[in-house]
Order: structure tokens, then C-alpha cells, then sequence
């Protein structure tokens, strides 16, 4: 039904995680959960805002994270 959803941080991931490295393992997740590759029309809004609110999630738990071996940057660079 879906691809494997990859780990989005380093450094596992070279770099940082995109928007769309983010928005993709978001959509393959509540398509697992969900069992919809495609939703139906009527179930299409209740979709959309679950893989609004998980890329959401995501994104902010990157950010919080940690990484042994790497300094978070800083506003002075």
C-alpha cells in the first residue's frame, strides 16, 4: 500500500528534512492508519487536516531534537 516512511533526521538524512521529506512521511502515515490510499470525497477534509496536524508534529519534534555529535544552529550563526 505504501512505501516504508524514511527517518527525516541526521544523521540518518543528510541535511536538514524538507517540507516535502516532511509532508511525504506525513501522507504515507495516515495513509497506513487510515487504510486509504485515496480518501473519498466526504472522508477528504478529515484526511487532509490529519496529514496537516501529523506534518505538523513532525516538523516540531525535528526541530526540538538533539543530535549526538551536532550543534543546533544559532541566530548568530
Amino acid at each position: 500500500m505504501c512505501r516504508s516512511i524514511k527517518t527525516l533526521r541526521p544523521p540518518v538524512l543528510p541535511g536538514e528534512a524538507t517540507e516535502d521529506d516532511i509532508h511525504a512521511a506525513a501522507l504515507q502515515y495516515v495513509r497506513k492508519i487510515s487504510g486509504f490510499r485515496a480518501p473519498a470525497a466526504h472522508n477528504r477534509e478529515a484526511f487532509d487536516q490529519a496529514v496537516t496536524a501529523v506534518a505538523s508534529a513532525t516538523a516540531d519534534l525535528l526541530a526540538a531534537l538533539e543530535v549526538r555529535g551536532q550543534k543546533k544552529p544559532t541566530a548568530t550563526g
